[in-house]
């Protein structure tokens, strides 16, 4: 898992290489339109036939990765296979990637930040004003690292400590780490409400809002560490995060962001544009200044601050294994 990190950090997801959640897309575009030429406009049916993609892609999965750590234990020279899919699993290189791409031409091209923005946030870019360009990037880089990285790290290393208890016979790092991931990509692409969607997408939201809880309130609560913060500033620090999140309508997205902007002293939420209607978000650390270029790559810093943070028992439990 610590190799595994570390791949991610140094070479991040390469587009000359496969990535499975490419592979796990693929398969939900194809069962969405069997199950909408099957189900049509029935809510009952579409959920039902959202459900069935569910445990079709989340199961297969996790499935695909037990297979692979199977493999790994059976030949031990087919282990650099485990450690490439293991960092496929994790987006911590690639989130930051994707920020940098909208803070380097920010502010003398903003078409080229805007440009920039638009492949990581589902809201209109096109008229954002140069502060809101740096908001979006702010509250993209405090929820991604959530649902990017430390969820599926979180799984990872459950699955390690159910592979170990097991005796490496049952499924381990990367089943979890599969199982988490096609979640979230089933959330990404089906978790809206609107159209048929609103229930043929209702399985694979709620299953991804249950396993990026736990992960996202541990984040929440150990950010203000590395941020600089003792133990009763941090405690604050989470209290305040907790309040400011809880109108989002997400369980996960608002106590995240609410985190990230409390621990860099600046407010996030306000009113989005998704296409013809305007969404208001609740403000996050109101009061604070709106994001500045500085403030949003130390949400950055931060981030790999924190990753470095949460494989330190990681590495304990692997040097008292020895």
């Amino acid at each position: 898992m610590i190799a595994a990190a570390g791949l991610d950090r140094l070479i991040g997801d390469p587009r000359w290489c496969p990535h499975p959640v490419v592979v796990m897309g693929w398969w939900i575009s194809r069962l969405r339109r069997l199950a909408e030429a099957w189900a049509g406009d029935r809510p009952g049916a579409l959920r039902l036939a959202g459900l069935l993609i569910t445990l079709l892609l989340v199961g297969g999965s996790g499935l695909a990765g037990w297979g692979l750590e199977r493999l790994a234990v059976a030949q031990p020279a087919t282990t650099p296979l485990l450690l490439i899919a293991l960092a496929s699993a994790l987006a911590g290189r690639s989130l930051e990637q994707a920020v940098r791409a909208v803070l380097a031409p920010w502010p003398t091209d903003l078409g080229g930040a805007r440009r920039a923005l638009g492949w990581i946030v589902g809201r209109d870019t096109a008229e954002l004003e140069p502060g809101e360009i740096l908001r979006a990037a702010a509250e993209t880089a405090s929820e991604n690292a959530v649902d990017g990285l430390f969820a599926p790290l979180f799984w990872m290393a459950a699955g390690a400590l159910v592979w170990s208890a097991s005796g490496l016979q049952g499924p381990g790092p990367l089943a979890l780490a599969w199982g988490f991931k096609a979640a979230s990509t089933l959330d990404s692409m089906l978790g809206y409400r609107s159209g048929r969607l609103r229930w043929l997408g209702t399985a694979g939201a709620r299953l991804d809002d249950l396993l990026v809880w736990l992960p996202c309130r541990l984040v929440a609560l150990s950010l203000p560490l590395v941020a600089g913060h003792g133990l009763r500033s941090g405690w604050r620090l989470w209290r305040l995060a907790r309040r400011d999140g809880a109108p989002d309508p997400s369980p996960n997205a608002g106590l995240s962001q609410a985190a990230y902007a409390h621990c860099t002293g600046v407010q996030l939420g306000g009113l989005n544009r998704y296409g013809d209607q305007l969404k208001a978000k609740p403000l996050l650390a109101a009061g604070q200044p709106l994001p500045s270029a500085a403030r949003v790559e130390r949400m950055l810093v931060l981030t790999g601050r924190l990753e470095l943070l949460w494989l330190l028992p990681i590495a304990a439990l692997a040097v008292g294994a020895q």
